[in-house]
């Protein structure tokens, strides 16, 4: 009888440590455990550590307080320009209220992933094409605030919202290329013209100093030379000096000046004094006499006018020279 009775004590004492160690629980870390007893929640909740529940009364929920990295399928819209667009974020989020999350919504991921498509779906309605390549910033802003509105009565914290990638179709590509290839052309020629017209004004002011030195002229031809000769792949065409051509008009004009006096001297003297004819000869070889040429000679109206000089004879009249 007495070994009857240890054995069902034994029993008992082995039903009740089994029935305690199925009430054990461990919470980890970065959890937190909602106690849910006969389906009613328990106001407390359970921290990280060893803690106890009533076993087949008790129900123990734990939540991940990590921050969770939630990619968001990319959604197909139309911008507001009308462009058709392919958008993907990223959301991360976390839960700051274990007993909202386990109570006010049935699964809090699913419907942070539902909410999070269709505020992606509405911002790219609500915005140009623009915006979404180059202001990401207000575009991410504005969807955390769409998306944390409704997760606040979940017990779930938004904390931040990234627009990852932005699909453009092919056409629309192209077009961006070609904008983007016309503007770098504008660019470049606006920076052509700016650099010639600063080139000119410089030209023009070594041109006002040279001008004052036509020496620096020649120095400057003989430096491109030079420039150029370093080059052995090229020929040389060396321009004739333009003030070399200078000087030789200046020298032809000289002697041409000078015999234009001469000419007017000798007339002069024509005219105011006689010229000697060369001696003639006859057939025979014979000297002739010289015949003087009368000249006119200028006189006034109070000289007298001078006889004139005897007429030259005639070759008849001339005597034979003797041998």
């Amino acid at each position: 009888m007495v070994e009857v009775l240890v054995i069902a004590l034994v029993a008992v004492l082995c039903v009740g440590a089994l029935y305690v160690a199925s009430g054990a629980r461990v919470i980890r870390q970065y959890e937190r455990g909602v106690v849910l007893r006969l389906g009613r929640l328990r106001d407390d909740v359970r921290l990280p550590g060893f803690t106890m529940v009533v076993p087949g009364v008790d129900r123990l929920r734990k939540v991940n307080m990590q921050i969770v990295t939630m990619p968001v399928p990319a959604q197909d819209g139309i911008t507001r320009d009308n462009v058709t667009v392919r958008v993907d974020a990223v959301i991360y989020f976390k839960v700051v209220d274990p007993s909202s999350a386990v109570i006010a919504v049935e699964d809090y991921r699913f419907a942070v992933s539902q909410m999070a498509q269709t505020s992606l779906r509405s911002i790219i309605g609500k915005s140009d094409l623009d915006d979404l390549l180059s202001n990401r910033e207000k575009l991410n802003e504005g969807l955390e605030v769409m998306i944390d509105s409704p997760a606040v009565s979940w017990g779930v914290q938004i904390d931040r919202v990234e627009i990852k990638d932005v699909s453009l179709p092919e056409t629309m590509k192209r077009s961006m290329a070609r904008q983007a290839e016309a503007d770098r052309e504008r660019r470049a020629r606006v920076i052509n013209a700016d650099a010639e017209l600063q080139a000119s004004k410089k030209l023009a002011q070594a041109a006002g100093e040279m001008s004052e030195q036509p020496a620096a002229l020649q120095l400057r031809l003989l430096q491109t030379i030079v420039a150029v000769a370093a080059e052995k792949n090229s020929t040389l065409v060396l321009p004739f000096p333009v003030e070399l051509l200078r000087f030789l008009e200046r020298a032809q004009q000289q002697p041409a000046v000078e015999g234009e006096g001469t000419g007017r001297t000798g007339r002069q003297s024509s005219v105011n004094g006689a010229t000697a004819q060369p001696p003639s000869s006859s057939g025979n070889g014979s000297p002739l006499p010289e015949a003087e040429v009368p000249l006119p000679e200028t006189r006034t109206s109070e000289e007298p006018a001078a006889p004139s000089a005897p007429a030259a004879p005639s070759a008849s009249e001339q005597p034979f020279a003797h041998h």
